[in-house]
């Protein structure tokens, strides 16, 4: 494809789009801006006006999924139903996404953010992590769970779903068995492990 001057409709997105399309299938390791540039057809330089680097690609990228986990955990929550089934929607949610973009989960994980974004790094993670605060804080209300430090049994609840979606994301589960031990496996996180 020839390379032209900067001409293009929304060259950000267009990169952001092959970029995430490079990251699934090849790494983050084989992204560069000069190879973008060149799917896109504009200059080596073009990419440059929207970011400065490949690091500001990266967090531009994981910014974007973290707005995208944001939308669908908040798209799953059902505050009508009882604390298991909703948190196991919100899992379900959190899992299917981890399937679909695992190369993605893991670049959001990475901290190497630069800091002049990590103000709308942090909102954004707030705003994904959000729906299962306000999931923790209701079951606290309505004496579901223990009572305590919210902020401490979200962290509790997210390392649990967060673990078997990387345990997904390197293989170790395949994507049926991560889904079809879900149940069990909110379950277990909801009741712990002694005898009953």
């Amino acid at each position: 494809m020839p390379q032209h001057p900067y001409h293009h409709g929304d060259l950000r997105s267009t990169l952001l789009q092959s970029a995430e399309r490079t990251l699934r299938e090849r790494g983050a390791g084989a992204l560069s801006l000069r190879e973008l540039a060149r799917e896109a057809g504009v200059s080596h330089a073009a990419p440059g006006r929207h970011f400065k680097d490949k690091q500001a690609l990266l967090d531009a990228l994981a910014l974007a999924g973290y707005e995208r986990l944001a939308q669908s955990q908040e798209a799953a929550d059902r505050p009508d139903l009882p604390l298991e089934p909703r948190l196991t929607e919100l899992a379900r949610a959190y899992l299917a996404f981890a399937i679909d973009n695992s190369e993605l989960l893991e670049l959001m994980f990475t901290r190497k953010h630069d800091t002049e974004v990590s103000v709308r790094l942090a909102a954004a993670i707030e705003r994904s992590v959000g729906v299962l605060t306000r999931l923790i804080g209701d079951a606290q209300q309505r004496g579901e769970i223990v009572a305590g430090d919210p902020a401490g049994l979200t962290l509790v609840t997210a390392a649990g779903m967060h673990g078997l979606a990387a345990l997904t994301a390197n293989g170790t589960l395949s994507p049926a068995q991560a889904l079809g031990s879900l149940d069990a496996h909110i379950h277990h996180l909801l009741h712990g492990l002694r005898p009953r």
